[in-house]
């Protein structure tokens, strides 16, 4: 035995993984949560006008789930994140973030009341011992419930006619953000409308033994409909065009930053409207955020447009064209064949986040095997660039 043998990779097959193999065109798996995944099936340009024109399907079960229960569990969640889940009525779902005493993100994500006191948060990083923490003091029990559960997220224009083709019941009258459960075939379903795309989507949530079942049901009925397979490629530029942050590469959430000035709040990645400054009771990081909110943040993280065609991943804005006036940095940049224009998310000053504000960036691109610098403008913008009616319209 040499140490080369605690090298191999591990990693674990979610419910999905029998439908999702033999659709694999190439070696596109990339590890997430210990679980195999796709990055592409075919490519990410066929996939993402799937999502934009038709419907994708992508498998969301490595998600990390938490299930929060017991008599305090509302008191509980309102307490630790920040937005105001006393709004949020039973069977509806809310975006929201959860801070450390310092107002700093460890994360953000989707919180689920499912009852009074019954909730699930969904995370892309694990927190169990945060949450743990958290809870002291109150009475209530926090499980990671992550593989109870298997889900696809079916995004698209196409998605709400794609279930009805398959029977789902009351799907028309589901709102943005509202959650139902109901029977299919005689399996059980939990069916939110959510999802990563800033489109019209839903994300189904079903037990592990019934996912085949699931893929099987949504493809059989979807093909008319343009349906097809999405993985995290095509997944990323539409995410992009929505304005949706990502942990490590938008912000880095605050247990995980090696220095503390790495870590953000939510007014600095941009998501500021989910504090709930006004919440009667008191939410973790609440004095720190109240403090920044009238002070001011070091920096916002918001949306721009640059001139041309060439993408600005990792690229530097100033506030002129020399460069002697350095601003701060993109943390996610495309182009968006659907909106034909050049998209980066990018930290800057409070004084340059106003919509219009122009700036310059520099960009390095390859040019027949050599690397030239352009110097081009760029404008502030809502980081929303892609917010459809149909996202919210009821059928």
């Amino acid at each position: 035995m040499t140490h080369v043998q605690y090298l191999k990779p591990f990693r674990k097959e979610t419910p999905f993984h029998a439908a999702i193999d033999p659709l694999m065109q190439g070696n596109g798996w990339v590890r997430w949560q210990g679980y195999y995944s796709p990055a592409f099936y075919d490519s990410e340009q066929s996939e993402y006008f799937a999502t934009r024109h038709g419907a994708s399907v992508y498998d969301v079960s490595p998600l990390i789930k938490y299930s929060i229960t017991g008599k305090d569990a509302a008191r509980f969640a309102n307490f630790l994140v920040t937005r105001d889940l006393t709004k949020i009525k039973p069977m509806t779902a809310a975006y929201t973030a959860w801070c450390d005493d310092d107002g700093k993100m460890l994360e953000e994500g989707t919180i689920f009341r499912l009852g009074e006191n019954e909730f699930l948060l969904n995370a892309a990083l694990h927190q169990l011992h945060w949450l743990g923490d958290a809870a002291y003091g109150f009475d209530v029990k926090i499980e990671e419930v992550s593989e109870t559960l298997a889900g696809l997220s079916l995004q698209g224009p196409n998605a709400r006619v794609i279930l009805q083709a398959m029977g789902v019941k009351g799907i028309e009258t589901l709102p943005h953000f509202g959650i139902m459960e109901t029977q299919l075939d005689g399996k059980w379903l939990r069916i939110d409308r959510a999802g990563f795309t800033g489109d019209l989507g839903y994300e189904i949530w079903v037990k592990p033994q019934d996912a085949l079942w699931l893929w099987e049901a949504l493809f059989r009925v979807g093909t008319p409909h343009k349906i097809a397979p999405m993985g995290s490629l095509a997944l990323d530029m539409v995410r992009i065009e929505a304005g949706f942050i990502l942990v490590d590469v938008d912000y880095i959430g605050a247990k995980h930053a090696i220095r503390p000035t790495a870590a953000v709040s939510p007014f600095e990645a941009g998501i500021g409207w989910c504090v709930g400054l006004k919440k009667d009771s008191y939410f973790v990081g609440k004095r720190a955020l109240a403090a920044e909110k009238e002070k001011g943040s070091r920096h916002i993280l918001i949306g721009i447009e640059i001139e041309g065609r060439k993408p600005a991943p990792g690229a530097f804005l100033y506030a002129d064209k020399p460069g002697k006036t350095e601003l701060g940095l993109t943390t996610s940049a495309m182009w968006s064949p659907h909106l034909k224009k050049n998209l980066a998310f990018a930290k800057v000053p409070p004084a340059y986040a106003k919509p219009g504000t122009e700036m310059w960036i520099e960009i390095w691109h390859g040019k027949e095997q050599k690397i030239e610098r352009s110097m081009v403008k760029c404008w502030a913008r809502n980081r929303m660039f892609f917010d459809p009616p149909r996202k919210k319209a009821m059928a």
